[in-house]
């Protein structure tokens, strides 16, 4: 079950999104994974992060409850210029960002394309360098309904493999992946050979070097999906302003698995002072 938010009039796409709290603006943007929402990405982390700061996630175009225009075609274009015209249309003039896996992605082409609208930004299992394709990660793209594909891809989403033994959480996220008119866009997204979608998203070592903003990566150290050593690894050492925290024992679902620690980690990073200066 999707919790239910509202919806705003994006450039002419009902976007479906979920707002709380007040104070500085974040922006949370979710993963790509069969059956995902926004409530279902950032549901465990939303009540302590709107006592701090004032959110806003939307569901991104071809997820969620977020409209699905027929013949839509889905490209990283489109998604960040969701997700730019999002952000102009709820009338905030610069927001920190969380990103997580391909949301990530989409925050990391956003800050190289408009950052007069960033603060700070928090990837969290992200992709967004040149990479190889895990066999997670193809492995998720590729997912066909059935409950056990879902089992399967909880065990490797999951650090802690007794979640594919919850029965509850199995029959939630494939109940979410058959949802009307959601596999249908899932599989338009990102047919095999998979790795051209990876290779889609990722920016250049340069325009990873030119982005001048703060930028936190978090990253569970047994991600299966999304490989530290391939991505948040790298970036790290690309980005001038970057910090990186891993999480041990821990896999792709860092804000699930280490929820009150991926809490405090980013309300101390946006907290900090912004004195990133370019370099």
């Amino acid at each position: 079950m999707i919790e239910q938010g509202k919806y705003i009039d994006v450039k002419g796409i009902q976007t479906h999104y979920h707002e709380a709290g007040q104070g500085e603006p974040l922006l949370l943007i979710h993963g790509s994974g069969p059956g995902v929402s926004a409530w279902a990405n950032w549901r465990l982390a939303f009540p302590a992060l709107s006592e701090h700061f004032h959110l806003y996630a939307p569901d991104v175009v071809g997820f969620g409850t977020t409209e699905r225009k027929e013949g839509q075609e889905y490209s990283i274009d489109v998604w960040v210029n969701h997700m730019i015209d999002f952000i102009e249309t709820i009338g905030k003039r610069k927001v920190s960002i969380i990103g997580n896996s391909f949301g990530g992605a989409i925050a990391l082409n956003l800050v190289n394309r408009r950052p007069d609208l960033v603060n700070k930004v928090v990837l969290m299992g992200s992709v967004g360098n040149t990479s190889t394709i895990s066999e997670g990660l193809d492995a998720v793209w590729g997912y066909t309904p059935s409950v056990e594909n879902m089992k399967n891809l909880i065990k490797i989403f999951s650090y802690d493999q007794s979640n594919a033994a919850n029965d509850n959480l199995v029959e939630m996220r494939y109940q979410a992946s058959i949802q009307e008119g959601f596999q249908e866009a899932f599989s338009s997204m990102f047919p095999a050979p998979r790795q051209r979608h990876l290779d889609a998203m990722a920016l250049t070592d340069d325009e990873l070097k030119s982005i001048d903003k703060p930028v936190l990566l978090i990253h569970g150290r047994e991600d299966k999906v999304i490989p530290l050593e391939r991505t948040s690894w790298k970036i790290a050492q690309l980005i001038p302003n970057a910090e990186l925290h891993v999480f041990p024992h821990c896999g792709h679902w860092v804000q699930i698995e280490k929820t009150q620690e991926f809490i405090a980690q980013v309300i101390g990073f946006l907290n900090q002072p912004n004195t990133a200066t370019l370099v």
